[in-house]
């Protein structure tokens, strides 16, 4: 049985800006779009509802509201005065959200639109690849708060920098450019801010056109397949290709092929 898509949330602002599209904006642009306890909910509201169903969506384009931050981090004014237990409380719905995060079925784009400071540059490296506007910042500050990173990040930077980079940054704390994010491998692309939104649907909408089921197959054997050995890899892979075969979407693929028109993939 089908459910309903959840859509409005105190913290994000959700949009279509295509029928297969869809865009998550954290919304808390007063606050530099930190995460606070009711974002880590909202999040994990959100993308557990794709762990059962894609709801047709495609792709979704995760970015921060304004022009000056992506997401400043955990929000230290909520944070200012909790018990070690309130602690752990909050940060065990953080951890939720990462996990929902990282094994969100539908491709997940991440629109860097500013500045991505410690869970926020853990959350932005859960995506599967990052668009950066210019101006855009990276930095993992956690030790120098105390504390370090548990939002994922000492696992999805080396994973996408290299071991030796991602130790320099996460026990120095120091900032990084958007251009460096994209010389060491966690950003795809650098694009003027004023370009980043169109610049990002671009890439979501060839994705989309795609075939549904093939695109997701494809993301979970390079995910999963990276954690195993090589042989292992291969084996999952095909397991993940078979599923494709008895598809209406591989026969159309073939028949649009040779009939020479682009393909209408259902995603059955």
């Amino acid at each position: 049985m089908k459910t309903e898509l959840q859509m409005t949330f105190e913290t994000l602002r959700i949009d279509r800006p295509h029928d297969r599209v869809m865009r998550v904006t954290l919304h808390r642009p007063e606050n530099s779009n930190a995460i606070n306890t009711q974002m880590g909910r909202d999040l994990v509201a959100f993308f557990e509802q794709f762990a059962l169903s894609s709801h047709d969506q495609r792709v979704i384009v995760l970015s921060g509201a304004g022009e000056k931050a992506f997401c400043a981090g955990g929000d230290l004014k909520e944070r200012k005065g909790m018990t070690d237990a309130q602690w752990l409380f909050q940060h065990a719905i953080f951890e939720r959200m990462v996990r929902a995060l990282v094994d969100c079925p539908v491709p997940l784009i991440g629109a860097i639109n500013g500045a991505a400071y410690g869970g926020g540059c853990e959350i932005a490296a859960t995506c599967d690849f990052l668009y950066a506007a210019e101006h855009a910042r990276f930095a993992l500050t956690e030790v120098t708060l105390g504390i370090m990173p548990g939002g994922g990040g000492t696992q999805t930077l080396p994973r996408a920098v290299g071991e030796r980079r991602a130790k320099e940054l996460i026990l120095s704390g120091l900032p990084f450019s958007a251009r460096d994010a994209q010389r060491w491998g966690l950003v795809n692309e650098v694009v003027p801010a004023a370009e980043l939104s169109e610049r990002v649907l671009q890439i979501a909408l060839r994705i989309a056109r795609n075939a549904p089921i093939s695109v997701r197959q494809a993301k979970q054997a390079i995910h999963r397949g990276l954690q195993m050995s090589l042989a292992d890899g291969l084996a999952f892979e095909i397991e993940a290709y078979n599923r494709m075969v008895p598809t209406q979407d591989r026969l159309e693929g073939v028949l649009a092929f040779n009939e020479k028109r682009a393909p209408d993939f259902r995603g059955v």
